[in-house]
């Protein structure tokens, strides 16, 4: 059972993480691989709303998603959107990214090798990564400006569609984590985390919502 105070704090979060963008048309729409379909939906979204000509899908696969997505996150969400009726040729797939770092180097590759000029994204995300997603976008891409989306669904909502409350909550205990501990090891910039939201990430810990924690000594591997 999941008290209420477990799930203000999971809502504390949740709301932080939202960057509040108003979309508008971009060079492209990137859409971050995840176990979540929600995100390749998003994409095709506002590809639909004609708010940018390309839609570029990253990600391999993680343990979260081996299984739910076997060819690759990518590549799911690449056949989601044709299922939608976007063409073939609007779509790019980065399929290699293991971690929100590669998610953006590696598609700045491509769009280089693809000869397509990128002065600005709209990076879709799930709505508790848009935060996370910005910080380190900010960093590894930074002549791009980027305009943060995601689906507009509310955290119960959010939870219901997933069907697994504690995935989720451990979800947003490891975003916030990261925003607090990786631009000090250069993955992504600094951005001011309020003292409220410090204390609901504290406490969830401390109820151990701790599974998608990293070791903080490890300066190698984002994710």
């Amino acid at each position: 059972m999941i008290s209420t105070q477990i799930w203000e704090d999971a809502q504390l979060l949740w709301d932080f993480q939202q960057m509040g963008h108003e979309p508008r048309r971009c060079s492209i729409i990137l859409g971050l691989g995840s176990h979540d379909l929600s995100v390749a939906d998003a994409s095709v979204d506002l590809y639909e709303q004609g708010l940018a000509p390309v839609l570029v899908f990253t990600g391999a696969t993680s343990p979260t998603t081996r299984e739910r997505m076997p060819r690759g996150e990518a590549d799911h969400y690449r056949e989601r959107a044709l299922e939608r009726g976007v063409p073939a040729r609007d779509i790019y797939v980065e399929p290699l990214a293991r971690n929100t770092g590669q998610n953006i180097t590696f598609s700045r590759q491509l769009m280089e090798e693809a000869g397509i000029e990128v002065s600005s994204a709209l990076l879709v995300t799930k709505p508790y990564e848009e935060r996370r997603a910005y910080a380190t976008a900010r960093k590894q891409w930074p002549e791009v400006e980027f305009v943060s989306a995601s689906a507009p669904v509310s955290l119960e909502r959010y939870v219901e569609s997933i069907g697994d409350a504690r995935l989720v909550l451990d979800m947003l205990v490891g975003s916030l984590q990261r925003l607090l501990v990786y631009p000090e090891q250069g993955h992504m910039i600094r951005m001011e985390v309020p003292s409220d939201v410090v204390a609901a990430y504290d406490r969830l810990r401390e109820a151990g919502f701790t599974s998608r924690l990293i070791v903080t000594g490890d300066t190698t591997t984002p994710a």
